[in-house]
Order: C-alpha cells, then structure tokens, then sequence
C-alpha cells in the first residue's frame, strides 16, 4: 500500500533500504534524539501551537545554525560553510 501511494506522486521518491539495513533512517534518529534530549525534556508546552514554535525555534535558530556536528569535524554549519575546513 506505501508503494502503490507514492507512486501517485511523480516528484516524490522513495529511499528504502533493506530489511536489516538501517543507514536511510539513522540521521532522523540521530536528529530526534537531539531534539529529546537537548529541548523538549526541559519544556512543558501548554498547547499545539507553542510546541510547534519551540521546535522551529530550536530547528532554525540553534540546530542548523549554531549547534556543531559531528560530522562537520564538530563545527557549526555556518561556520563550516564559512570557512577553510580542512
């Protein structure tokens, strides 16, 4: 049924792995930890709305800005865009 779905949308296309093959959905995984563990256990939203605007808040203004990446040699992405990074 997945499949037959998303053959309905021509401009979409799909990444899956084999079974036992986890690579495709490590980076989300690894993302969503992050998200838990460094932002969502120290919040208590009261509504929908404040959730959402605390998570843009921790995706736009500090995760993909500021927060350093291991696979960026542990610098922020604006820094490794901005610089030599060798």
């Amino acid at each position: 049924m997945y499949n037959f779905m998303l053959r309905t949308f021509p401009s979409v296309i799909p990444s899956m792995s084999r079974k036992g093959d986890c690579w495709d959905n490590a980076p989300m995984e690894s993302f969503y930890h992050s998200l838990k563990t460094e932002w969502t256990a120290f919040e208590e939203y009261r509504s929908f709305d404040e959730a959402r605007a605390s998570i843009f808040s921790y995706i736009e203004l500090f995760y993909n800005p500021q927060r350093r990446h291991s696979t960026l040699n542990y610098m922020s992405p604006t820094s490794f865009e901005a610089g030599p990074h060798v």
